[in-house]
């Protein structure tokens, strides 16, 4: 019996594409509860790290809610909800825009570069499955991945 068939107690599958893209959807659960568990001393969700990160690739540049939605991984983020609770932690700042002051800038804080540094230095996401494959299998299943959604 194949490791995917024992974790998820599954006797068969109807054809080996359905095991592949069950494989990915239980794969991307079991990342993201490991995300989720090396988030979790720095009181942060995947979802407001994405944004410091977007962030803190604008950085100095500002950055608008339109820019940080169309970037962000989980496209069904409430991010103007993400960025105000950033905000409450003092991880961003936001202003209007001195050009159009219906829009607002968002930049990333001092403590939001911090705290990014010091997760930078504590958390290495590529331990997750580095141990398991090698960086041709890596590059191998990247190429694999982009290839399955087109």
């Amino acid at each position: 019996m194949v490791q995917l068939q024992k974790e998820v107690k599954a006797a068969k599958f109807e054809n080996i594409f359905q095991q592949a893209l069950v494989n990915v959807i239980f794969t991307y659960h079991w990342s993201n509860q490991n995300v989720k568990e090396a988030l979790s001393p720095f009181d942060i969700t995947q979802q407001q790290y994405n944004v410091l990160r977007i962030l803190r690739g604008q950085y100095p540049s500002p950055a608008t809610v339109n820019l940080i939605k169309n970037r962000i991984l989980d496209k069904m983020s409430d991010t103007s909800r993400i960025v105000d609770r950033l905000i409450q932690k003092g991880y961003v700042e936001k202003s209007v825009n001195n050009y159009d002051k219906r829009a607002v800038d968002i930049i990333i804080s001092d403590k939001g570069l911090s705290l990014l540094k010091k997760m930078d230095k504590e958390i290495d996401f590529s331990s997750f499955i580095a141990p398991n494959i090698t960086p041709e299998e890596a590059e191998q299943l990247n190429v694999l991945l982009d290839k399955m959604r087109g």
